[in-house]
């Protein structure tokens, strides 16, 4: 972690003050125990050290996607958005799963407030960079997304296409899913025919307008 640590004090960020603050501690070792906290899993106390870096430094994109996830899992999903949409179209260098987590993050900050459309083409992309165990979470949020946009017939290809990666890939929770699935399936295919019978001519007004002629 403390490589990890210089090689991004190196690469990725101006330099930073070697002063110590009234706590002791310089920005360099304060960004350390940021990046920390953050593969800790400790989001919160990342997030105040990295806010108050940002303010100072304004911090590269990608220390700007690790806000972003920060606000993520703090359930602040418009911060997120704002934050990872910002850092997203600048990290294209990094590596592919690396860019899944930032695609994830963001489309499932979007899909929590409802933003459907901008959630959509998140997912899109996550699912060209994530792992295949992995496809069938982006697959299963897509089926919902045009679901709540009424779209029967994309909501039903995306849990088809969920099902199909969670068989092939199980892990802990697959066969709840694999329920939930089934029942999703069936109701898209129920209002896909609803809709279906709605656009078709009825049979037997059809049957009389043969007969006349």
């Amino acid at each position: 972690m403390r490589l990890l640590v210089s090689l991004l004090l190196m690469l990725n960020i101006p330099l930073f003050s070697a002063e110590r603050t009234e706590d002791n501690i310089t920005d360099t070792e304060r960004l350390g125990m940021a990046i920390d906290y953050f593969a800790g899993g400790k989001y919160h106390e990342a997030l105040i050290l990295f806010n108050g870096l940002d303010k100072k430094y304004n911090l590269n994109p990608r220390f700007k996607a690790y806000i972003g996830i920060c606000y993520y899992y703090d359930w602040k999903y418009e911060e997120a958005c704002s934050y990872l949409d910002a850092a997203i179209p600048h990290l294209e260098r990094y590596a592919p799963h690396e860019r899944s987590i930032y695609y994830n993050t963001a489309a499932e900050s979007h899909f929590e407030i409802k933003e459907y459309d901008k959630a959509i083409p998140l997912y899109e992309k996550q699912l060209l960079v994530c792992y295949d165990n992995e496809k069938g979470d982006a697959l299963f949020r897509l089926g919902f997304c045009y679901m709540f946009r009424e779209n029967w017939v994309n909501a039903l290809d995306y849990f088809k296409s969920a099902l199909a990666y969670y068989t092939r890939f199980p892990k802990p929770g697959t066969q709840t899913r694999l329920r939930q699935l089934g029942n999703m399936i069936k109701g898209c295919e129920d209002k896909s025919a609803d809709i279906l019978q709605h656009y078709m001519p009825d049979s037997q007004t059809t049957n009389r307008h043969d007969s006349i002629k």
